[in-house]
């Protein structure tokens, strides 16, 4: 069984650590075009095929209810950044699709975001860096 005690202080270091690196990494959003919520869109959009994904995937990756996701994509939707249209597979489910210009934006922010996440995670060597990644999937993939 596990250590109660440890499984607490395991815990709060992970969401020290978390809160900690977010507070300095969401300065790479201060002078961009997109927030973090639009970002975290189009990542999900950009990395499926066609730049396309499900509404309810896009939803299932969020930190925020669907009724905010269905509010950020209409945003989205009038800046021009994703289109939004039927899945023609699921009657009631919609794709979204990011645009050129999303795409654009996405991939701007994407490099500058990516090597301030690269330089902090440097502190970790590579096998740190698979274990620390393993770990929160298996934490992530039993609820």
């Amino acid at each position: 069984m596990t250590d109660r005690k440890l499984a607490l202080e395991a815990w709060e270091s992970l969401f020290r650590a978390q809160h900690e690196l977010f507070d300095e990494m969401v300065k790479d959003f201060d002078d961009a075009h997109l927030s973090q919520a639009e970002y975290d869109v189009l990542l999900t959009a950009t990395r499926s095929p066609g730049m396309t994904a499900r509404l309810r995937d896009v939803t299932s990756n969020m930190l925020i209810s669907q009724p905010s996701v269905s509010r950020l994509i209409d945003r989205m939707v009038s800046r021009g950044l994703i289109a939004k249209c039927p899945d023609p597979e699921d009657g009631r489910g919609a794709l979204v699709r990011a645009t050129d210009a999303g795409a654009r934006a996405f991939r701007t922010l994407a490099t500058v975001h990516g090597r301030s996440i690269a330089e902090r995670m440097s502190h970790l060597d590579d096998e740190e860096l698979r274990t620390l990644r393993d770990l929160t999937e298996k934490l992530r993939n039993h609820s």
